[in-house]
C-alpha cells in the first residue's frame, strides 16, 4: 500500500500545535504533545492520544511544531523564472526591465516555467496557499499557460490576472477575457480568482471599467497601493469616492499612504498584503505594520517576488518583526523615550502568515486547526538540527528560528506533498529543464550586453565624509610621549 495513498486517512501524533483560534490580538492557544487527524480534505479530529481509523497513516511529529498551512496573498510567481536576477536593483530599475524593456518578452512557455518553479517552491517551504499576482498576461495563451502550471502542482492557488502591458479597462473589457474566464474559472477550490490592476490616480479615473468588470463577474481586485512614486492617496480616494473600495480588497504594500487613506481603508473593511523584504530593500515606503495597527487594518503576509528574495514566509515574518519593533524604537528614542515592552508579538506575525491569509482571501476554511476546517497543514521537525531544540516558545519558534529546511511534512487539502523534507510527486528535473530554456531564450532575445547590464547596474557614486579625527601617527606620538 502507498503509505499516502488518496484517501487514507493521515494522524501527525504528538506534536506542538499552534491552532491558530485566538484572538487577533495575542494570547493564542499552544497545545502540547497532540494529535491531528485528517480524514479526506478536512481535520476530522484534535487532540491527545486520539483513535484513529484502522490503516491511518502515522506521522509522528513529536518533538515538532504542527500549524496551518502558510498563505502568501502577493507573489509574481511568472518572474521566479529569473530568481535572483535583480538582487541589487530598485523598485525604478524593477520597472524599467519588466515594464518598459524586458517584461514584453515573457512568451506564455515562460510564463508556465515560472508558475511551475514558483508553485513548487512554495510547497517546499510550506506555503500551501499562493495568489499569484499574474500582471505579466499580455495574452490569454500566457494566462492559459499560467493555470495549467499552477493546476500541476498540488497546492492552493488563486490567479490575480493582470496585465502591466495595457490599461486596466482595455484588457479586462476584452472578449478574451470573459472568455477564459468562463473556460478556467470554475469553481475549483483549488484555484481562485481576483482581477489585479493599479490606481494610478489620474483624476478621470480610467481604472473604472476594471473595477466594474469585477463587480459585474463578482470576484475581488488586489492592487498595489501606497508605492512611493507610482500609486498615492488619490487612488484610494477614487477608489473610496468612486464605491469600489470593499471587504475583499487586498492593498499590496500601502506603504506610503496618508492616515486619512488607511482611514478609508480601515472603514471599507480592506486588508493589506505587507512584503516587508520588498518594502525596506526596492523603497515603496517603511513596511507599514507600524501605522496599520494604529489604525485596525488586518494585515497578511507576502513575499513579491523571487527575482529578489526569499520565497518563504519564515523570512518574511522576520523581517516584519524586526521592521516593526525598530521603528518602535526609533519613534521613541527621537523623543528622548525608552520602549521597554514589543507591541508586536512573534505569534500575531504568525497569524498573519496563516490566517490573515485566509481573512484576506475570505477563505474561514483555512488558518486554522480544528475539526471541519481544511486540512493544510504543516509539520517543522528537523531531528538533525541543533536549532530545533529547546522547543519553548513555540511561536518565537516560527518567526524567529525556523526556516524552510526545516518544513519536515506539508499537507494540502488532505494530500501528503511532502514528507521527510521530499517533496512527494514532483518532477524536479522537468521543472529544472524548463527554467534552463527560458533562461537560455531571454539571453538569446536581449543579447548578453543587455543581459549583464540588467544584472549589474550602475553604483551610484558615494561620498566618504570628512574626518576631523586622524589615527595615522598616533602609535608614534603614544611612544613618544612615553
Amino acid at each position: 500500500m502507498n503509505e499516502f495513498e488518496a484517501g487514507r486517512p493521515v494522524v501527525l501524533r504528538g506534536g506542538t500545535v499552534l491552532p491558530m483560534d485566538g484572538p487577533p490580538e495575542g494570547g493564542r492557544r499552544v497545545l502540547e504533545r497532540t494529535d491531528v487527524l485528517v480524514t479526506g480534505d478536512r481535520i476530522a479530529a484534535v487532540g491527545p492520544d486520539l483513535e484513529v481509523p484502522e490503516g491511518t497513516a502515522v506521522i509522528d511529529a513529536s518533538g515538532g511544531i504542527v500549524m496551518p498551512g502558510m498563505i502568501d496573498t502577493h507573489r509574481h510567481m511568472w518572474q521566479t523564472a529569473l530568481r535572483g536576477y535583480g538582487a541589487d536593483w530598485t523598485l525604478t530599475q524593477y520597472f524599467v526591465w519588466f515594464y518598459l524593456e524586458h517584461g514584453k518578452l515573457f512568451r506564455p512557455e515562460d510564463v508556465h516555467a515560472g508558475n511551475t518553479l514558483a508553485a513548487i517552491e512554495a510547497l517546499e517551504a510550506g506555503v500551501t496557499t499562493v495568489v499569484d499576482w499574474s500582471h505579466g498576461l499580455r495574452t490569454v495563451e500566457h494566462a492559459d499557460a499560467a493555470v495549467d502550471a499552477l493546476q500541476a502542482v498540488p497546492g492552493r492557488y488563486v490567479l490575480a490576472y493582470g496585465n502591466i502591458q495595457q490599461p486596466p479597462a482595455e484588457w479586462t473589457g476584452a472578449p478574451e477575457f470573459r472568455d477564459f474566464v468562463r473556460r478556467r474559472i470554475t469553481g475549483d477550490d483549488m484555484l481562485g480568482f481576483q482581477i489585479a490592476f493599479d490606481v494610478l490616480g489620474d483624476p478621470a479615473f480610467p481604472e473604472r471599467p476594471a473595477f466594474e468588470v469585477a463587480s459585474e463577474l463578482g470576484v475581488p481586485v488586489t492592487t498595489h497601493a501606497g508605492v512611493w512614486g507610482a500609486t498615492s492617496d488619490e487612488g484610494i480616494r477614487l477608489m473610496h469616492e468612486h464605491g469600489f473600495m470593499t471587504p475583499e480588497t487586498i492593498y499590496v504594500h500601502a506603504a506610503s499612504l496618508s492616515a486619512d487613506s488607511y482611514h478609508r481603508i480601515a472603514a471599507t473593511g480592506g486588508s493589506v498584503s505587507v512584503s516587508t523584504e520588498s518594502e525596506q530593500s526596492a523603497g515603496q515606503g517603511y513596511p507599514p505594520t507600524w501605522t496599520l495597527r494604529a489604525h485596525g487594518i488586518p494585515v497578511s503576509l507576502s513575499m513579491d517576488t523571487s527575482v529578489w528574495w526569499s520565497g518563504d514566509l519564515f523570512s518574511a515574518m522576520r523581517t516584519t518583526l524586526g521592521a516593526d519593533r525598530s521603528r518602535e524604537h526609533l519613534e521613541a528614542q527621537t523623543k528622548g523615550e525608552t520602549v521597554t515592552h514589543c507591541a508586536l508579538r512573534s505569534d500575531q506575525v504568525v497569524d498573519w502568515a496563516t490566517r490573515g491569509g485566509a481573512r484576506a482571501l475570505g477563505r474561514d476554511d483555512l488558518g486554522v486547526i480544528e475539526p471541519g476546517r481544511k486540512a493544510d497543514l504543516v509539520l517543522i521537525k528537523n531531528d538533525h538540527s541543533p536549532v530545533s531544540f529547546p522547543l519553548l516558545n513555540p511561536y518565537g519558534h516560527v518567526a524567529f528560528q525556523a526556516q524552510r529546511g526545516d518544513v519536515h511534512t506539508v499537507i494540502v487539502d488532505g494530500r501528503v506533498v511532502k514528507h521527510e523534507h521530499r517533496l512527494l510527486g514532483v518532477d524536479l528535473a522537468a521543472a529544472r529543464a524548463q527554467i534552463d530554456r527560458t533562461i537560455e531564450y531571454l539571453r538569446g532575445a536581449m543579447g548578453e550586453e543587455a543581459w549583464a547590464k540588467g544584472m549589474n547596474p550602475d553604483i551610484p557614486t558615494a561620498k566618504v565624509l570628512d574626518n576631523p579625527y586622524t589615527y595615522t601617527d598616533y602609535r608614534s606620538d603614544a611612544t613618544h610621549r612615553l
